[in-house]
C-alpha cells in the first residue's frame, strides 16, 4: 500500500508493509481492492516523531493482539523499537502464527504472547505481574452489533468487566498510559455492543478523574474499519466475486470509514499525546454510504454497476443508519497539526459502581431479558 509518503522514510515503511513478504496480509486485504481506494478522502498520515519517542525502549501490552487492529498495531509498535511487546488474545492459532512471523521479522524486540481471556482476573494479574507493562493498549472486543444483540453476557462480561478488570491492573501495577480502543457505536448507542463500549467509557473516564492515579487514561473511537475482521469489505468481494448479490442493509445507510493503518496510526498517537480522561478520533470526512462503496467496488472489478445485482435486506437489530462521532454536549476541538480531534466532556462525572452492580447482578442471573434490561437502566438517556 502506498499513500503519498517519501521514498526510505519510516512512513514509507510503515504504508508499504502491507506488501511485504515479511509481514502476513491484513485481514480484508486482496490485490484486487485497496481499502484507501475506497475512503473517498486522502488517507490520514501523521508524524511519527511523537510515537517513537514514547514507545522505544518501553515494555508495551496489548490485548486482542491478534485481531486485525491488534496485530496490525503490534507491527507498528515493533517498528518504533520497544524494549519489550505483550500479546494477549483468546485466538491461540492466529496469536501463535502472529508470535512467529514477529519472532522472525524483530529479532531485538522481546516478544511475549499469551493465550488467555481478559475476563479471567487471576490470568490478567498473573500477565501484569510477570510482564510489569509500561504501556497497555487495549483492544479486545466484541464488536458485532446485530451478533451481541443475541449474547448480552459476553457483551457485557468482556466489554465492560473485561475492561474493568484491565483498568484497575494498570493502576495496581503502575502503568503509565492505558489506550482504550472504542466505538462511534458508544456514541448515543442503539445496541447492545455499543452500549457496553459506552459504559466502559464512563469507567475510563472517572478512572482518569482521580488524581491520585498516576496512569493516564485515553480513549479512541473508531469508525468503520475498512478490511478488519467481520467487515463488509470481504463480503462485498466474495459476492461479486459470485456474480451477486451483493447485500445491504438499507440504501441510506451512513457510517464513518477509516483504513487498518489509520486506526492504528490514531491508537499510537493517543497512546504517545493524548491528554488524561480525553476522546480521541479522527476527522475523517462525511460518512459515506455503503451503496457508494458497493459501487465503486463493482468498478474496480471492470464490471458496470448493472451486472451485479444490489439487495436491501433491511436494517438488523441495533443497526442505525447513521453513527455519529461525539454527543452535541461534548466539546470538541482539534489536536495540532493532524485531523485528530479531542472530546474530554463525559455526562457523568459520578462513580458508576452502582451501574456495574447491577450489571454483575444481572450476569448472576443468567437471564437474557434481565441484562438487556440492565443495560439501558444503566443509561437511562438512551434507549433500545
Amino acid at each position: 500500500m502506498r499513500i503519498n509518503v517519501k521514498s526510505g522514510s519510516f512512513r514509507s515503511y510503515i504504508f508499504n508493509m502491507h506488501t511485504s513478504n515479511s509481514k502476513p496480509p491484513v485481514c480484508g486485504e486482496t490485490n484486487r481492492f485497496n481499502a484507501a481506494d475506497l475512503l473517498q478522502r486522502d488517507p490520514i498520515e501523521l508524524d511519527p516523531a511523537n510515537i517513537q519517542k514514547v514507545i522505544v525502549n518501553s515494555i508495551v501490552l496489548i490485548t486482542g493482539a491478534a485481531g486485525s487492529i491488534g496485530s496490525e498495531l503490534a507491527w507498528q509498535i515493533c517498528s518504533y523499537h520497544p524494549f519489550k511487546i505483550i500479546l494477549i488474545d483468546q485466538a491461540e492459532t492466529p496469536l501463535n502464527d502472529l508470535d512467529i512471523r514477529l519472532s522472525q521479522q524483530f529479532r531485538n524486540v522481546i516478544i511475549q504472547s499469551y493465550p488467555a481471556n481478559i475476563t479471567d482476573a487471576v490470568r490478567m494479574e498473573m500477565i501484569f505481574s510477570n510482564a510489569k507493562p509500561q504501556i497497555v493498549f487495549h483492544t479486545a472486543a466484541y464488536k458485532h452489533v446485530p451478533f451481541m444483540e443475541n449474547h448480552p453476557y459476553e457483551a457485557i462480561s468482556t466489554n465492560v468487566f473485561g475492561t474493568k478488570i484491565l483498568a484497575d491492573l494498570a493502576i495496581a501495577h503502575a502503568v503509565s498510559r492505558f489506550i482504550f480502543i472504542s466505538t462511534d457505536k458508544a456514541v448515543k448507542p442503539s445496541s447492545i455492543m455499543g452500549a457496553t463500549k459506552h459504559i466502559a467509557e464512563l469507567y475510563i473516564q472517572y478512572l482518569a478523574r482521580n488524581e491520585c492515579f498516576k496512569t493516564q487514561y485515553v480513549i479512541t473511537r473508531f469508525g468503520n474499519v475498512l478490511g478488519s475482521n467481520g467487515s463488509f469489505m470481504p463480503t462485498f468481494e466474495k459476492q461479486i466475486r459470485a456474480g451477486g448479490p451483493i447485500t445491504i442493509t438499507h440504501p441510506d445507510v451512513r457510517r464513518y470509514m477509516m483504513t487498518i493503518p489509520e486506526a492504528c496510526q490514531l491508537v499510537l498517537e493517543a497512546g504517545a499525546t493524548g491528554k488524561n480522561g480525553a476522546i480521541l478520533f479522527f476527522d475523517m470526512g462525511r460518512p459515506i454510504k455503503i451503496l457508494d462503496i458497493a459501487k465503486r467496488m463493482i468498478a474496480l472489478t471492470g464490471h458496470n454497476v448493472d451486472d451485479i445485482n444490489i439487495e436491501y435486506i433491511g436494517l438488523r437489530p441495533g443497526e442505525k443508519l447513521c453513527e455519529e462521532l461525539y454527543d452535541d454536549c461534548q466539546i470538541s476541538e482539534n489536536v495540532t497539526q493532524s485531523k485528530i480531534l479531542v472530546s474530554t466532556n463525559q455526562e457523568s462525572a459520578l462513580c458508576p459502581e452502582n451501574m456495574l452492580q447491577m450489571l454483575r447482578k444481572a450476569l448472576e442471573s443468567g437471564n437474557d431479558e434481565e441484562m438487556k434490561n440492565a443495560i439501558w437502566r444503566a443509561l437511562p438517556e438512551f434507549s433500545d
